[in-house]
């Protein structure tokens, strides 16, 4: 139970912060919450890529944990 939650956490949280990554979703959010002033300071790849690199570390963390 533990491996598929792990799965699903990595998945999820890898395809979020893809999307963030890769298209302009997180800067059109953030303006309709009125939170505009917080892009510069999200929006940057120095945070993004490696919060991407960790959840591509934890979903190959739960396969391989499955294996055994």
């Amino acid at each position: 139970m533990a491996r598929r939650r792990l799965l699903g956490i990595g998945a999820v949280g890898a395809g979020v912060t893809a999307l963030c990554c890769f298209t302009p979703v997180l800067p059109i959010l953030l303006g309709a919450l009125g939170a505009g002033a917080l892009i510069p300071v999200v929006y940057n790849d120095l945070l993004l890529l490696p919060l991407l690199a960790g959840f591509l570390i934890l979903i190959g963390y739960a396969l391989l944990r499955g294996r055994r």
